[in-house]
């Protein structure tokens, strides 16, 4: 999923005399880096979405107290080669009483498919039959090949194999919803606190935009007993990481992310750092829409070979933990017990500026003047450092000039989407347990495919690597991906993120995850 960069969770306060943590409540108070760009589990794409509706929603499945699929809203379930099938609860209640069914199932995939909705995590639900066809406009949403057998057998019938669907059902564009909610608010529903009805473990009580969000436990939760904490409360929305880390010092914080301006005075104070490594990869993205210079592939050639991700890491960047990524899969993925980049290594870059010189002068024949490029990036500090040291090396090595655009998490998403950038800083983390959450990034009907780069090899190893079963078919696959998008310069990997962070000794069964939400406090509890 979109990734702000360092996802800023810490906990704040607004009140004088509040701490961080309430034992005898149960009470945190968390702050967001971010408000989140949108609640409606059908059309969220970002981390900072995720995180919440992973407390808010459940889907079929869901992740346990130790990172493991363990039943959500289905007690149990078959996937063969053809479909899959699932048995639902019959406790599980949405917060205002009502039966989750699979009908909710159905109304929700269905919506998520529908091209009227603009989905950008549509793609998602493409190994359901008739998915893809539906999401074009070929086809009504009721030829989607998902059907509620009564009000608790959900029966789905495949478009193409797929091994990893019951994954797939833990992601938030699988989560259900009720047709008479999303009907009555329309284009508002998910848009405020009282436009949504929840049937995870928490509610969301109160949402002043840009101010401040809060959680209360779901008393109508199936597993309300095994849930401790009884607020999750948000009232500060910052990406100023001193800013968190100031909150800590003052016990108004019970998690602060830090960073290598905080790192030093955390360590002076004996805080303990601890660190976490997201999975996450971090790249540069070009446009190759016809009217944009990064359409030739000459330029981004010339690019390519003067940006080394190790000077920006070591040089830069200068965090613990932080990596150089050189490939469109993460250094520690694991595919059947491997780590597939020690078997499948990366492609091997030649950086070096008189080769870079040369693409150029072929671009400049192809192209004729390049005009100054535009390199949209995040506004917080880590971001607009990179930005710098990017726009510094283009103009040395190559004499390129670049004009930052810098936004707001939300608008450079929006400019993303539609294409207003020649090079965008973006982030991908992994949606759920399996490589091809990265490998189908750049499939040309993938909207988060945010460049708009087509290829018909590239699409042909992506469809193998969803459709087949076999484990070596499939690690193949993958590596003719990562070779494709090295050789088309689709991206330019930068690096691998880790989080550091300090954390209330009194706050525990806080789980970081890959997947599932992240931080995740559905097990958490205060200590006395």
């Amino acid at each position: 999923m979109l990734c702000l960069g360092l996802l800023c969770l810490g906990m704040a306060v607004t009140s004088a005399h509040a701490e961080a943590v309430s034992g005898q409540d149960q009470a945190i108070t968390l702050s967001l880096a971010t408000e989140p760009p949108s609640l409606d589990s059908m059309q969220a794409t970002d981390q900072i979405g995720s995180f919440l509706l992973s407390h808010l929603m459940e889907g079929l499945v869901q992740y346990d107290a130790e990172g493991n699929l363990a039943p959500g809203i289905a007690l149990r379930w078959q996937v063969r080669e053809d479909g899959a099938t699932f048995w639902l609860r019959k406790d599980a209640r949405w917060s205002d009483g009502e039966p989750v069914t699979a009908h909710n199932f159905v109304f929700a995939w269905r919506r998520a498919v529908n091209p009227q909705t603009a989905s950008q995590y549509a793609f998602i639900l493409f190994p359901i039959k008739n998915a893809e066809a539906i999401n074009r406009g070929e086809l009504p949403l009721s030829d989607l090949g998902v059907r509620a057998v009564g009000d608790y057998r959900l029966e789905v019938q495949f478009e193409r194999s797929c091994p990893y669907f019951d994954k797939l059902t833990a992601f938030m564009t699988y989560y259900p919803a009720r047709q008479d909610i999303v009907e009555r608010w329309g284009r508002a529903f998910a848009a405020d606190a009282d436009k949504m009805v929840f049937n995870g473990p928490f509610t969301l009580a109160k949402w002043v935009h840009g101010a401040h969000l809060r959680l209360e436990k779901n008393t109508r939760y199936w597993n309300r007993e095994a849930i401790r904490l009884q607020v999750i409360d948000f009232p500060y929305i910052t990406s100023d990481t001193t800013a968190q880390y100031n909150l800590y010092k003052d016990n108004r914080i019970a998690l602060a992310a830090l960073d290598a301006g905080t790192l030093n005075d955390a360590v002076k104070r004996g805080y303990e750092a601890r660190l976490f490594d997201f999975g996450t990869l971090y790249f540069l993205e070009f446009n190759q829409r016809s009217e944009r210079a990064t359409h030739n592939l000459a330029l981004r050639r010339a690019i390519q070979a003067v940006l080394e991700p190790s000077l920006l890491v070591y040089k830069v960047l200068g965090l613990p933990g932080i990596k150089p990524a050189y490939s469109l899969f993460p250094s520690g993925m694991r595919a059947y017990g491997i780590t597939f980049s020690e078997q499948y290594p990366p492609p091997a870059i030649d950086y070096n500026i008189e080769k870079a010189r040369e693409y150029l002068r072929q671009a400049r024949r192809e192209l004729g003047e390049i005009e100054p490029l535009t390199l949209l990036v995040g506004d917080s500090p880590r971001a607009v450092n990179e930005a710098e040291y990017y726009q510094y090396v283009l103009k040395q090595a190559l004499g390129l000039e670049t004009r930052l655009d810098q936004q707001t998490f939300k608008q450079r998403i929006a400019k993303m989407r539609r294409g207003e950038f020649d090079i965008a800083a973006a982030g991908w983390g992994p949606d759920f347990d399996d490589p091809i959450t990265f490998g189908d990034l750049f499939a040309s009907w993938n909207d988060n495919n945010r460049g708009r780069f087509e290829n018909r090899r590239y699409d042909s190893w992506v469809a193998k690597a969803q459709s087949s079963a076999d484990q070596e078919t499939r690690l193949q696959a993958f590596d003719r991906l990562q070779h494709i998008i090295s050789e088309q310069v689709v991206i330019i990997p930068t690096y691998e993120n880790v989080g550091m962070y300090v954390q209330h000794p009194q706050l525990q069964g806080v789980r970081r995850s890959l997947f599932g939400g992240d931080p995740n406090f559905r097990y958490a509890w205060v200590e006395p």
